[in-house]
């Protein structure tokens, strides 16, 4: 399975979400960790990764960033070959699995098109999930509800009001931002004030006094590249969607 879409959608979130569903050990990896400018030390570290994740199986191993560490094999512009034979070990550690090892990958990336095709075939990560930015406003209702359960709301349909005065197109990381600094707000708020109340309450006018600071982290032609990407991919690819 490989996530894909723009920047702060919650690809890796989701990963863990599958993982914790499932009652599934989680092993997380990024892909430049694996690097390393010695001879055959990116090769083994792949392998050592695979051995970790048969040792805790059932597990999903999930490799973030996975076009850093896989790309298409003859365009990285390394003389020395090193990613293609990654890639190679890679593929190789894939087609070693079986169903009684009970190991499961999960890739997620910004740039699907970047990806080695041949990590794409069935029987590898053959299944695309495009995860995009909150573009209506009950996704946004959704994710700022999850987002804020642990807060004490002054009014109990505050955060429809929200909702009503945020743009579209904002991903999951930037509604966190948003969360994060209408707490820090009412919080200073109260400390001035001199309240002597430890739980802090956050109302309307918190989130509206942090608005003009938000700026969507993916703009119109990031959202339209990945439009046309997630639709190139759709006929080539077994593929889901989800925002």
């Amino acid at each position: 399975l490989l996530f894909y879409g723009p920047p702060g959608t919650g690809k890796t979130l989701l990963a863990k979400a599958v993982a914790t569903e499932c009652g599934l050990n989680f092993l997380s990896i990024k892909g430049p960790e694996l690097l390393n400018m010695y001879v055959g030390q990116s090769e083994h570290n792949i392998r050592e990764v695979f051995e970790r994740g048969r040792a805790a199986s059932p597990c999903v191993i999930f490799f973030d960033e996975l076009d850093s560490l896989a790309p298409n094999r003859g365009r990285s512009g390394d003389s020395g070959g090193v990613m293609d034979r990654v890639v190679s070990q890679l593929l190789a550690e894939m087609d070693g699995l079986n169903r009684s090892s009970l190991l499961f990958v999960i890739g997620a990336t910004n740039r699907p098109d970047l990806v080695d095709q041949a990590l794409l075939r069935p029987g590898r990560l053959d299944k695309l999930l495009f995860v995009g930015a909150c573009e209506d406003k009950s996704s946004q209702l959704s994710v700022l509800t999850a987002l804020t359960r642990r807060f004490q709301l002054s009014e109990p349909n505050i955060l429809q009001d929200v909702c009503n005065f945020l743009p579209l197109k904002l991903t999951g990381a930037d509604l966190y931002s948003l969360c994060y600094k209408a707490w820090l707000q009412a919080a200073r708020t109260a400390i001035l004030a001199g309240s002597s109340k430890r739980q802090v309450l956050v109302s309307l006018e918190d989130f509206r006094s942090v608005l003009d600071d938000l700026v969507p982290s993916v703009n119109d032609e990031d959202l339209e590249y990945f439009r046309q990407l997630h639709r190139q991919l759709g006929d080539n690819h077994n593929q889901l969607y989800t925002h």
